[in-house]
Formats: structure tokens, sequence, C-alpha cells
């Protein structure tokens, strides 16, 4: 751009991004400030959640087609209806003026115009704004509620109307956040008097120890605590998975597909960086990613090895995680883009590589040894059903107990497996068990 770069020039040329080749790249907002990083983001995440209902809006008051307008065009108009609807602090004419601004320079004075004359027309009718009146029930909601039609299908004849339209306004709204405290680098109750001399707002969990609930990470950010090492930002239903592996001090335990590695880290203090935890991951770069930040939090007894799980031979280990790769369902609140990069066809591959991944890791357990399966989905096929089928092919596994590591709230099968929901839990979706090998 020939003019300095704004929060929503940035979201524009992302969004822009991602329309063309399926792709959330962030680095394009690295030559702003923090706040202008976090406004971006939060823009980005934000449109993504609502797109099919700004393209409506889009459709209704223009009078050209969406379906004609150029990905550019598209994404100034989202972003400026975005900002004239959902943010109280963003005046009509700044929403307009920046849209029309953007369209100008990117596009040139007659598509300023154009962006123009939408917008207006739409702030006119800001008050009374139409609704979404399809006669295809699926198209009605999926338009309503921004979600793909496939999910939609799904979701309505597994719960059923209602609670398909709480999950789907739960994956809409700002997501809860969490952070967890680093033992190898502090203590849980400093951290917590860190955070109450900082004046931040926190409410800890009574799930897991160590997990606060916050309103924002950017407090967290600012004052230089991640880097520090002193707490990670981590769901709490993603801190299930290792909960109920259960690492204890001196054992070997593998986490497969590790990378970020939060996972690795919180295994690392639960066992107070004694033992060995290898972290296997096919992206070399992840895994020195990774690396820095087992250095960054003193877990120091993670190793990392790059590898394809599905073909990867090692010796036995006493636990093994497998937070395997996923269709992601039960993370459309913090990861909007997930919703418009899956399909029914990426649905069937994942369960085909979970399989391969699950029939690998079994090999790696020693008799005695337990193994975790977890997912971030709360599809069925990838979850019980990908346990069921797996348990019928290893009779020498078995499903345990998890009610001695979590709250009843989360448990499913008898207390043999977890599963939460957005809309019931306030937190992401994750689905895990443990298995133990008998023999």
């Amino acid at each position: 751009m020939e003019t300095e770069a704004t929060a929503r020039s940035v979201s524009v040329e992302i969004l822009i991004d991602f329309d063309e080749n399926g792709i959330l790249d962030y680095s394009a907002a690295n030559e702003l400030d923090v706040r202008g990083r976090a406004e971006v983001r939060e823009y980005v995440q934000n449109i993504l959640r609502r797109r099919s209902y700004l393209d409506f809006l889009i459709d209704h008051f223009s009078n050209v087609d969406i379906e004609d307008m150029k990905p550019r065009l598209k994404n100034i108009l989202r972003l400026g209806i975005y900002d004239m609807i959902f943010m109280n602090s963003t005046p009509d004419y700044a929403a307009i003026n920046e849209s029309v601004e953007i369209a100008k320079l990117t596009l040139g004075h007659r598509t300023g115009d154009l962006v123009n004359a939408i917008m207006r027309n739409m702030q006119r009718d800001i008050e009374n704004l139409p609704k979404p009146n399809f006669k295809d029930r699926t198209k009605l909601v999926a338009v309503t509620f921004s979600h793909p039609e496939w999910l939609v299908r799904r979701w309505s004849k597994r719960f059923g109307e209602r609670e398909a339209f709480q999950l789907m306004q739960a994956n809409n709204q700002r997501p809860f956040y969490y952070v967890r405290a680093n033992n190898l680098r502090t203590k849980t109750k400093n951290f917590k008097l860190r955070m109450t001399k900082s004046d931040i707002s926190f409410t800890e969990s009574d799930w897991l120890p160590g997990y606060f609930q916050v309103d924002s990470v950017a407090p967290f950010i600012a004052r230089g605590w991640l880097e520090k090492g002193f707490c990670q930002v981590q769901d709490i239903a993603a801190g299930f998975a290792p909960t109920i592996l259960d690492p204890q001090p001196g054992e070997t335990i593998y986490d497969l597909c590790a990378a970020p590695g939060t996972k690795s880290i919180m295994m690392s203090d639960m066992m107070n960086a004694e033992g060995e935890i290898l972290a296997v991951d096919i992206s070399s770069d992840r895994l020195q990613t990774l690396a820095e930040s087992a250095l960054q939090y003193h877990a120091e007894n993670i190793k990392v090895r790059r590898g394809d799980v599905a073909k990867l031979t090692l010796d036995e280990a006493d636990g093994v995680l497998l937070d395997a790769p996923c269709t992601g369902t039960g993370v459309l609140s913090k990861r909007a883009d997930l919703r418009w990069r899956r399909d029914e066809e990426g649905l069937r591959n994942a369960v085909k590589l979970q399989e391969e991944l699950l029939n690998s890791a079994a090999k790696m357990v020693k008799q005695g040894g337990r193994l975790v399966y977890s997912t971030c989905s709360l599809e069925e096929e990838e979850n019980m059903e990908q346990v069921v089928k797996f348990l019928n092919n290893h009779p020498n596994f078995e499903l345990e107990s998890l009610e001695d590591y979590l709250p009843e709230e989360v448990l499913i099968e008898g207390g043999k497996a977890y599963q939460t929901f957005p809309h019931k839990h306030h937190c992401d979706g994750h689905f895990g068990v443990r298995m133990k090998r008998v023999k």
C-alpha cells in the first residue's frame, strides 16, 4: 500500500489471502504495534465468524451481485459493515470513510463510490436490518449463523435444531481464554499474586489446578509473562488429555503430533521435568518452535524428533499421548477460519488418518502402560466411533475410568471418556479417552 497500514487495511489483505489461497497468515500485521496486531486478529476472526451473514447484507444493499465482486471489494465491505453493526466503539462515519478510502486506494475512485453507496444504503436502515429469509431451511440457518451447510445438516440431525443453534451461537461469540501457571518457572500461588497486583481480573478454575479464566491474554503478553515462561495460554479442555495420561516423574512419555507443544510443556510441569518426554511432529519448523518454548518454560526433559507418526518405530513407553489431527469443529470460536476450510471429504480423510496414527501409537505402549487418544472435534466418527473401532481391532487395550481425573459434568460413556461443548461447558470442544495395554 502507498499509505501507512492500519489494522483495517491489514485485515482486508489477510482476508483476501484467505479467500484466494485458503491460508490464514497474520505476518502482514507484524509492522503494526502490539495493539494494532491484536485489533487485526479481532477483526479477522470476527469477520470470519459472521461471514455468511455479512455477505447476505452486502447482497441486499448492493446493486452488484456479491458473486460478481472481487475478493478485495467483498472484504472491504465485510469489514466496513462489521464495523458498523458490531463495533459499538466505531462511529458509522468512521467505518464508512475508512472503507471508502481503502477502496479508492486499492481499487480506484469508482469502486470507492460504490462502497460509499452500499454502506450509506445500509446506514439508513441500520435500525431495521433485513433477516435472512430462504425457503431452504438449511441455507437459512447456515446464513443466519454463518456456518457451512454440511455442518448445519449434521448438527441439526444429531442435536436437534435448538441445541445446534446454541452451539453455533457459542461459536460466534468471543471465546473464553484460559492461562495455566507454569510451576517450572513460578508457583501457582505466586502467579495469582502477580495477577492480583497487576489488577488482572481472573477466575480460578475448580476443574484443573493452576488454570485461570481471563478476559484477554493481552496483559500477559504485554508484561512478558509468556516469554518468561510464567504461564501459557491453553484452553482448560486442552489440559484434559495430559491430565488423564497422568505422567509421573521418571517415566518415559511420548507426545505424538506434539506441536505447538503446550501439552508437552504441561506434562513436563506435571513431571517436575524429571524423566523424558519425546515430542514428535512431522513439521520441522513447528518442532523448532516447540524446542524454543521448552527452553523458555524450563521444560528441560522434553526432547524433539521429526517424524511421521504413522511410519515411526520407537521403543515402548510408559505413556503415549496422541492428540490427533482432526477437523477442529470444537474450536470454531477461536479458529473461525476452520469452518470455511473443512468439508465432508476432509472429515473422511481425518478419520482415515486418525486410524493409521492410533494403530501406530499402540505399538509404542509398553504392557501395563497407557495410551491417551484426544481430539478437538465434536464429530462422533473422529471420537467414540474411532475408539470403538480401535478397541475391536486391539483386544490388548481396554478403556479406563476417568472419574479420578476430571469433573463429572464433562464425562460420557459411563465415565470412560470426556467430551466438552462450547455452549455447555464454556470452553473449547474436546474429546478424549485413556486406554491401558493389558497384555
